[in-house]
């Protein structure tokens, strides 16, 4: 405090105020602060006038002139990029009154009188005065850099952060070679454009001009991982700029990408339904993904990796997190996975008027100090244009800046004018050493422009003509760079021509052996194994006694852990449950993780409450009743070989699944599962469910195997906790492209879980579970020892009791899931001698040859019928329908017709009266057990074999 260079910001005026206090009565003031007042030399004062420490003594101001000065200083930290000159196309910025000095009553002759000291921090160093302090804080924070610190919450950052401003830390001018290097890069950016631009005139390709310094930051940005030898960069951008980032960074060839805009043609003997070869569609060019090695030997090499991403701009977000969190851990041991957050750098790319529209840029920001989720900072950039396919940014954001949704996060802004490339390479320096210091997000937004329209066959004059006057006239950024080296005397007019001749002749090379063999580079076919049906093998059995040694351990917490009274009896009923045959869902859960962890196999489960399970059954993660302290068993296994990791999920679906989904992808080998808390919330996700999960292997060639948890079965809880919505994963399915099930008893669980496990690395498939409610304790889904012990999932489950008397069965009810419970447990079972209830485990792919084999055992069947708790419109129904009529053909039973039976068609999936539902259920399942039902059930008769239809 001795010096007011010491002290800015607020901070100064209240040392002053201290001071005026001192000097009224000293003891008002601690007897510290006393003695260094004491040092101050006392002078003669004018009134109102205070002594600024420092000064010359005896040559006093005034106090307000001096709390002005500093409230300047602060506005111009604080909002100086209001003033920045950020737009490339020169329109001025918006401004603020507060970063003037006649807002705070300063005139320039009062700063001039004011030592640079006032103005506080390093503006002041070496400064004469404060207006020459004012005049370079500007410089930093109103230039065509501009910076937002103060939302950061931690006083550590936001002085590392001023401080790297101050210093100048991460500006360094660049020297000759580099800055030729930078003008060759922005050359070989540009001339791929017109390139392309000229030789596929009117095709979209998203052009990344007005905005081409986005590949010098990346490679900048990829130069500064490898120095902190970090092993992976992931990056998840949208498809503008996506095409130059994938030949200049990713090292896609020209020849590669040149081949795709000639991919017009279709290949004779091919057919049109499988063009691309095993169930391959392949995607547009500009979504597609990509993987490059750089560096020496591959063990010290740096991966850099571009996730493919649909149309859906911003979803591709979470799944780059989820890669990442996936690359940064090990899950070679027991316990919780170890994870490394310098090992892999996840890079976002966002648009303008995406970052604040789409509502998955939140929930994914909101991951991002998460447990189960964090990756150690990510490195966001938005691509700002300026403009919204045709909408204004007045027209598509309530805030003012593009990035001000990221305030509400902490994460610090750097703001940067896309014309001029050192500031950028600045912006990425900065960026880069404070996640590498703080291991937090940081966004960087580069304000450029569009020089085309939306895409290229667009014509943008049409609705922003006044913008587009100024771009036509605009020069590209390597036109100014290279005036700005020629100025400088750095290179010649002649070899910048030379630069873009080069340019152009390479990729006329490029394009003149894609037209003598476009074949050759095509990289649009699958592997052979794409699309064919696969028969998954059982996974290996576990012993009795080894899942008696499994169940003992989870039964076991540490000494002195005291697990909540109840909850102890309800866990320790799972030591007699072996013997007594009563396992239920969470118990045979738990049992099918031991023993996958045992078999070394690593799992990963998130959702909304999943650690206890929604519905109380699952109790992985135990907490102490008195400390809180938490304990996970499956942690603890003596035999586990591998991680285990369970979290509970921030409340949204979209962002957790987008994660789960990435995580699964990077990790191939561990068993990842998302819990919906209801089956009816995956509604919120289904752009991953539709984009990624379910076509994901068909566009991108992308395997994964995330397991998806989504409890179904109607009991009466209304429209929003009833339904899954099967119908909807039942159309996405095709190609093999993964598997939809409904069990209805817990070792049919088990069974699952350890194949899916054990088929991860040789037949990857996502796997859709409708997991039940009232079923999970449920006498009849219970399982008995010898039943996980011996056996495997049964894509289709008979009538034990019917096969008894399979000559008199003359109705076959096929059904899944809780309605099979419901109607084994019915009273009215006993009456219905001649009806069989066969259970349809597994729907897709139907295990066509299963059900063939258990109706043939029924040659007296007279009526196949379908049974689903949901309305005739959703549930199984429509996709069951042509594939049982088909079965029903190929048996030698042409007296059999097809019914269904469900409830009626509705708009909402199920009733909210618990009345009501009780009277649709009961007239289901009279009307299937007995013939009988009432006006809810509706009958319908298919057509048979022979074309005719029964009355």
């Amino acid at each position: 405090m001795d010096n007011l260079q010491t002290f800015y910001g607020p901070n100064a005026g209240y040392v002053l105020d201290l001071y005026e206090r001192y000097r009224t009565d000293p003891s008002a003031v601690d007897e510290k602060t006393r003695a260094i007042f004491a040092r101050w030399r006392p002078v003669v004062l004018a009134e109102g006038e205070a002594l600024a420490p420092g000064r010359a003594e005896g040559a006093p101001f005034a106090v307000e002139k001096v709390v002005a000065a500093v409230a300047l200083a602060h506005a111009i930290r604080e909002r100086g990029h209001l003033a920045a000159q950020l737009d490339p196309l020169g329109r001025p910025p918006q401004g603020d009154p507060a970063l003037l000095p006649e807002s705070h009553g300063l005139t320039e002759e009062d700063l001039v009188q004011l030592p640079a000291s006032v103005v506080g921090g390093h503006a002041a160093e070496g400064a004469r005065n404060a207006l020459e302090a004012m005049q370079r804080l500007r410089a930093m924070y109103s230039g065509t850099i501009s910076y937002e610190f103060d939302q950061v919450k931690s006083p550590q950052e936001r002085l590392w952060l001023r401080d790297a401003v101050g210093l100048q830390l991460f500006q360094r001018r660049l020297s000759p070679q580099s800055s030729r290097q930078l003008l060759q890069r922005l050359t070989q950016v540009e001339v791929f454009e017109r390139f392309l631009h000229q030789t596929y005139p009117g095709q979209k390709r998203f052009s990344i001009e007005g905005c081409d310094v986005l590949v010098p930051m990346l490679d900048e940005l990829i130069r500064c991982a490898l120095e902190s030898e970090t092993r992976e960069v992931i990056i998840g951008m949208a498809h503008r700029g996506r095409l130059n980032v994938l030949a200049h960074v990713l090292g896609k060839s020209y020849q590669a990408i040149l081949a795709e805009f000639a991919h017009t043609r279709h290949e004779e003997g091919v057919p049109l339904t499988d063009t691309f070869g095993f169930g391959w569609s392949g995607d547009v060019k500009y979504h597609l993904g990509a993987e490059h090695l750089l560096g020496g030997e591959r063990s010290l090499a740096l991966k850099v990796i571009l996730a493919p991403n649909p149309s859906h701009l911003e979803f591709v977000n979470p799944v780059v997190e989820g890669m990442t969190r996936a690359a940064q851990e090990r899950r070679d041991r027991a316990g919780a996975p170890r994870q490394e957050l310098d090992e892999t750098l996840p890079i976002l790319i966002h648009g303008d008027a995406a970052f604040p529209g789409e509502g998955v840029v939140a929930e994914t920001l909101n991951l991002w100090h998460l447990q189960g989720y964090s990756v150690g900072g990510t490195i966001h950039i938005i691509l700002n244009n300026q403009l919204g396919f045709t909408t204004e940014p007045q027209e598509s954001r309530s805030t003012l800046f593009a990035s001000d949704l990221a305030k509400g996060f902490s994460i610090p802004i750097i703001h940067v004018n896309a014309d001029d490339p050192e500031a950028a390479l600045t912006a990425i320096r900065l960026a880069h050493a404070y996640r590498d210091e703080f291991h937090k997000d940081i966004l960087i937004e580069l304000v450029g422009y569009r020089r085309w329209g939306h895409n290229e066959g667009d014509e943008p004059a049409f609705t922003q003509p006044q913008l587009y006057e100024l771009i036509r006239a605009h020069p590209t950024v390597r036109e100014l760079y290279a005036r700005h080296l020629q100025e400088q005397g750095l290179v010649t007019s002649q070899e910048c021509e030379q630069m873009v001749e080069e340019a152009f002749a390479t990729l006329r090379r490029a394009k003149q052996e894609v037209d003598e063999d476009p074949q050759r580079f095509e990289q649009l076919g699958g592997n052979g194994q794409n699309g064919l049906a696969v028969e998954l093998e059982p996974a290996p059995p576990v012993s009795a006694e080894q899942l008696r040694q499994f169940n003992r351990e989870l039964l076991r917490w540490p000494q002195g852990f005291t697990v909540h009274q109840r909850l102890a009896r309800v866990l320790q009923r799972r030591a007699d449950a072996l013997e007594q045959g009563s396992i239920d869902w969470g118990h045979a859960e738990a049992l099918a993780f031991a023993s996958i962890l045992a078999d070394g196999i690593p799992i990963r489960l998130s959702g909304q409450d999943s650690e206890r399970g929604t519905f109380s059954q699952r109790h992985a993660v135990l907490h102490d009743s008195h400390t809180g302290e938490r304990y996970v068993p499956l942690q603890h296994l003596s035999q586990a070989q591998a991680s285990f990791a369970i979290y509970n999920s921030p409340l949204t679906e979209t962002a957790v699944l987008g994660f789960e989904y990435g995580y699964s992808v990077h990790a191939p080998e561990a068993l990842v599962l998302w819990e919906a808390q209801y089956g009816d919330f995956a509604n919120v996700a289904q752009v991953i469910i539709d984009q990624f999960i379910a076509a994901g292997r068909a566009k991108w060639r992308q395997n994964s195997s995330v397991v998806l948890l989504l409890p179904h079965g109607y009991e009466g809880q209304g429209p929003d906790h009833s339904s899954a919505r099967l119908e909807r994963f039942l159309q996405l399915s095709a190609g093999h492209n993964w598997r939809v099930t409904n069990c209805s008893t817990a070792a049919q669980y088990y069974h699952l879980l350890r194949q899916q496990a054990h088929s991860l690395q040789r037949h990857p498939l996502p796997l859709v579970v409708l997991t039940p409610k009232s079923l999970l304790r449920h006498p009849l889904a219970a399982a008995r020892l010898e039943e996980l012990t011996s056996g495997r999932f049964q894509p289709v489950l008979d009538d034990a009791e019917a096969q008894q008397r399979a000559q008199t069965i003359r109705r076959v009810l096929l059904c899944s899931g809780k309605m099979a419970i419901d109607l084994l447990a019915s009273e009215q079972r006993s009456r219905a001698s001649e009806v069989a209830v066969v259970r349809v485990e597994q729907l897709y792919p139907l295990p066509e040859e299963e059900l063939l084999q258990v109706l043939s055992c029924y040659p007296s069947m007279q009526e196949l019928v379908w049974v689903q708790e949901e309305p005739l419109n959703m549930g199984a129904w429509s996709y069951m329908a042509p594939r049982l009529q088909r079965l029903l053909a190929s048996l030698s039973t042409p007296q059999a017709v097809l019914r269904v039976l469900a409830r009626p068609e509705s708009a909402s999936p199920a009733t909210g009266f618990m009345d009501r539902y009780e009277a649709e259920q009961r007239a289901l399942i009279e009307g299937a057990l007995l013939g009988e039902g009432g006006l809810l059930v509706e009958k319908r008769a298919a057509e048979t074999p022979a074309g005719k239809r029964r009355r």
